[in-house]
């Protein structure tokens, strides 16, 4: 059994646990085990429990997108050591493209990513495909480890590899990428993506300011999950509130149709300052901006979860930065 090491920063810790369950096939038929910082048990050592799994892991995740690249310990500390150790041959490592981020220049922008062609995960039509890409992917990393130690992995049935690179050691030989065709999108689709880009706001922001904290000592950050569908965020200086908001999801119909955002805490759904609605093209779906008076350069383009989520910050910021 292979045992795998998820490197990542804790902002990505929504991407992390849905590639967690796509790998869950592969932990039921004994093919791999998986470990990340949030198994260490009350009472341990985080330092040295990280470094234990880090060392002896058969394969190593980089899970990648800006956060990973900003975080000191991810970069310098974990990948570091995932690198010499996939140059020595003492793993594999495998670098996952969660979001867009500058990543091609860093130590291990010379290994093959996933999914194919370093396409980022959070862009996808299909999220769950994308993930479904890197679970592939482990398999066949793990199905190396088990040739390379003359034991071949705990399958329970026939299962299709799907090799990471088409053009390098594939069954099915070369290939095009232009494999582009038009999609179809449906509700579900829609729904899913909506869902899942309010969620990754919710931990961005509470993120965000638990960071605004750790480097402003004189501001107190305020994260409340109201309940799936809304949650709030203020932040104090020396106890005065300078900024609150309040970001919640809307139905398919009416007022507020996408994912909205409210200057102040509101448990109301019938207004906003802001609103983002789901839209797509032939091929993905993406986030856009009403700009009622915010964000206006970003009315025309596709945002992204991560874009859509920094533009609210920016306006929670707003009256942060301008306050003396």
């Amino acid at each position: 059994m292979a045992s795998v090491f998820f490197s990542y920063s804790h902002a990505d810790e929504v991407l992390r646990d849905q590639l967690e369950k796509q790998l869950s096939i592969l932990k039921r038929q004994g093919v791999i085990e998986t470990w990340h910082d949030r198994r260490i048990g009350a009472g341990e050592e985080i330092d040295k429990a990280i470094s234990e799994n880090l060392t002896s892991a058969d394969i190593i995740l980089l899970l990648i997108g800006p956060d990973f690249i900003n975080s000191d310990y991810c970069y310098d500390r974990e990948m570091m050591v995932a690198m010499g150790r996939h140059e020595r041959g003492d793993a594999i490592v495998i670098p996952v493209i969660l979001r867009a981020c500058q990543w091609h220049g860093a130590p291990f922008g010379k290994l093959n990513a996933t999914p194919p062609d370093g396409r980022p995960i959070t862009q996808a039509v299909d999220r769950d495909q994308a993930f479904l890409e890197v679970a592939n992917a482990v398999q066949a990393a793990a199905k190396k480890l088990g040739s390379r130690r003359g034991v071949p992995p705990a399958l329970t049935g026939p299962v299709r590899i799907i090799p990471t690179d088409p053009s390098q050691d594939s069954p099915f030989g070369p290939r095009s990428s232009n494999l582009r065709m038009t999609k179809t999108l449906t509700d579900r689709d829609k729904d899913r993506f909506k869902h899942e880009a309010f969620e990754f706001m919710a931990k961005f922001f509470e993120n965000s300011l638990e960071e605004l904290q750790k480097r402003n000592s004189s501001i107190e950050g305020h994260f409340r999950q109201i309940d799936a569908n809304r949650f709030t965020a203020s932040a104090y200086r020396n106890g005065k509130a300078l900024s609150r908001c309040t970001v919640f999801m809307g139905g398919d119909s009416g007022f507020s149709r996408g994912i909205a955002f409210s200057q102040g805490e509101t448990t109301q759904s019938n207004s906003h300052n802001e609103m983002l609605t789901i839209e797509f093209d032939d091929q993905s779906l993406f986030l856009k901006s009403l700009g009622f008076g915010y964000g206006q350069s970003d009315r025309e383009g596709k945002l992204t979860p991560e874009g859509a989520a920094e533009l609210y910050w920016a306006i929670f910021m707003e009256p942060l930065q301008r306050e003396r």
